[in-house]
């Protein structure tokens, strides 16, 4: 698993926020139409205010339900991240992010499946031999190679940590 630990400064997610519905396997489709709303002026917008890691457009999910039960509400917010100091245009929504660290995973290939593989392992093999847990925070997918078919990804899967 290509793992780093990233002790990261306070900053922002900022874009455009929606409640939708886990779902655990394949595509969720309330994200991919709320995604699919947004004009392509409106993705360049994004893209310019984006100033700090993690860089690009980001799939953020945050308000998680604990147990992670498929059909919960989460936020959902297809956005950048900023600096704190970074003034932000109306209409966008904002995700306050304290500074912590990060387990930060890169993982490549069919989207959304190599993806909650990624998740699942990670689970299953990476925190039980790691001294980390998982710390409340939103859970950041950095999209490295766009995912201009929805098929396949080279992303960056960023989980809050702390000490175990």
């Amino acid at each position: 698993m290509d793992t780093r630990i990233v002790d990261h400064p306070a900053f922002r997610l900022v874009g455009h926020a929606a409640r939708v519905p886990l779902i655990h396997h394949g595509v969720n489709p309330h994200i991919q139409q709320h995604v699919a709303a947004l004009s392509a002026e409106e993705h360049l917008r994004l893209k310019a205010l984006g100033n700090t890691e993690p860089s690009g457009l980001l799939a953020v999910s945050d308000d998680l339900h604990p147990d992670l039960d498929e059909g919960s509400e989460l936020t959902y917010l297809h956005g950048v991240a900023v600096s704190p100091d970074t003034p932000i245009p109306g209409g966008f929504d904002f995700i306050e992010v304290p500074a912590g660290m990060w387990v930060v995973i890169r993982t490549a290939g069919p989207y959304p499946q190599t993806l909650q593989k990624t998740w699942a392992a990670a689970a299953a093999e990476w925190f039980p031999s790691n001294p980390w847990r998982l710390r409340p925070g939103p859970e950041i997918v950095a999209a490295l190679k766009p995912m201009n078919d929805f098929s396949t990804s080279t992303c960056e899967l960023w989980l809050p940590i702390e000490p175990a």
